[in-house]
């Protein structure tokens, strides 16, 4: 009999994986939206500091996140990490919501923070364990997919909570207006619904049957595939990786002394920088500060927020292009095309600052930037750190490079404001141009293609002694 799998429960197990990417995007964006508003309310308008740790702070709780799921999920499993990340949603945004001082504020932040570093973390990784080769790229991408729905929710949610803003209201007035006091809670509240219901769907999916054949639990992860696919399927899987489970264990000495060892130095660096450059491509910083760079284009509040929908429409239609293209394009060619694209669309945006040009081009612009990270390096970056590493220390490796992601991505949001007033936006997007050169140029020489190859094959192919001359 020939093997096959069950299309529809493997993509009901993946999408119900991927609503952590759903919580990730909304948690991550939602913050936005609120900025005009809590800051009055805080009294930090105009402290810069104040503003940057409140935007950042989630981030480094992301980092925490990222750095302790590998080893969670290495100990526990993915199925354990997803229900963890799902209640801490809940409760952070809960608190985040419901604080009225400052510290509360952004300890909620942070903690919400290490709900996204878990999630972004094993989500990919439990995604990529499960799905069939010749459609993991797909799959993975439909993490991206339901973060950017999650950046679009959190979008809308701000636009419509939002009461419009009076002409010439000052600092004051909004600190005192329902938005100011209340409005802005709403739009963090909003998340504790998709977390009950991501919290309860995962009780349905079934473990990685990886993570159960490395942990010697083969009944049970033939169990498991048995549910993905009929019976031929399972032992085929099984196979392949008993094969590759038997070589890493005469390899391993420690997961991470392995993944630091010389034979990884190459699969390694590649994942720090793929990690890197899809934070410092500089896309984030137009949703995490879509206000103060509209703003600079000429627009108000009110008008900020229906323009910052617009780029999650964007958003999210070409990562609809990504999921149809990942496989067919391939994961290489669709960076170098984002990369490339994104040089010339922020040198054209620098230009545009300088001359302090306004109005519809602008968002022309920012717009189609969008389009192309969200086609590009926004999913492809996910799946390929999902993909690269061998089983036997992907999960850690997942961790190191996730975490990595999300000190380039506090880095950047945190230093936005401080490269904003000293460089200018214009400036500042040509130190993002700088950066998507060089990370085109990487990308050419080292990243290889992944399309079609089993997570197996790719470690035979990556995991070779002549790595050792880079």
């Amino acid at each position: 009999m020939k093997t096959q799998y069950k299309k529809g429960f493997v993509y009901f197990i993946c999408l119900v994986s991927a609503m952590g990417g759903l919580l990730f995007g909304y948690d991550w964006v939602v913050i936005g939206g609120a900025k005009p508003f809590y800051e009055p309310f805080f009294g930090i308008a105009h402290d810069n500091a104040m503003q940057a740790v409140a935007m950042s702070v989630a981030l480094l709780g992301c980092l925490v996140g990222a750095m302790i799921a590998g080893a969670l999920a290495d100990k526990y499993g993915r199925k354990r990490l997803l229900i963890v990340a799902a209640l801490v949603f809940f409760f952070s945004s809960l608190s985040t919501g419901m604080a009225t001082v400052f510290t509360v504020f952004v300890v909620s932040r942070f903690i919400g923070g290490i709900a996204i570093g878990l999630a972004a973390d094993v989500s990919p990784m439990y995604i990529a364990e499960i799905a069939p080769a010749h459609i993991r790229g797909k799959l993975v991408s439909l993490n991206q997919l339901t973060t950017v729905l999650g950046i679009l929710a959190a979008q809308i949610v701000n636009m419509l909570v939002a009461e419009d803003v009076p002409v010439g209201a000052t600092v004051a007035d909004i600190a005192t207006s329902w938005n100011g006091t209340t409005g802005w809670r709403w739009m963090f509240y909003a998340v504790c619904f998709p977390s009950f219901f991501f919290f309860v769907l995962v009780f349905f999916i079934p473990e990685s049957p990886r993570w159960l054949m490395q942990k010697g639990y083969e009944q049970k992860a033939m169990d498991a595939l048995q549910k993905i696919g009929n019976r031929e399927y399972a032992i085929a899987e099984c196979a392949d990786y008993r094969e590759s489970h038997t070589a890493a264990r005469k390899r391993a000495k420690g997961s991470l002394k392995q993944l630091f060892s010389k034979k990884m130095r190459l699969v390694l660096i590649i994942g720090l920088v793929i990690a890197v450059f899809q934070q410092w491509c500089g896309i984030n910083v137009i949703f995490n500060y879509a206000q103060e760079i509209f703003s600079a284009a000429g627009y108000g509040i009110s008008d900020v927020l229906m323009n910052i929908v617009v780029t999650g429409m964007a958003n999210l239609v070409f990562t609809f292009v990504a999921i149809f293209t990942v496989e067919k394009l391939g994961r290489k060619k669709l960076v170098l095309i984002g990369a490339t694209g994104l040089l010339v669309i922020y040198s054209i945006l620098a230009y545009c600052y300088f001359i302090h040009a306004s109005g519809i081009f602008m968002i022309v612009l920012v717009v189609c930037a969008i389009s192309l990270y969200a086609m590009s390096l926004g999913p492809v970056a996910w799946v390929l750190l999902s993909e690269i590493f061998p089983n036997a220390v992907r999960g850690v490796a997942m961790s190191v490079c996730t975490g990595a992601l999300w000190i380039a991505s506090f880095l950047l949001t945190y230093t936005f404001p401080f490269l904003n007033t000293g460089l200018g936006t214009g400036g500042t997007f040509l130190l993002y141009m700088v950066i998507c050169l060089l990370g085109f140029l990487f990308t050419l020489k080292y990243i290889p293609e992944t399309k079609g190859k089993s997570l197996e094959y790719l470690e035979k192919e990556l995991v070779k002694d002549k790595n050792d001359s880079l």
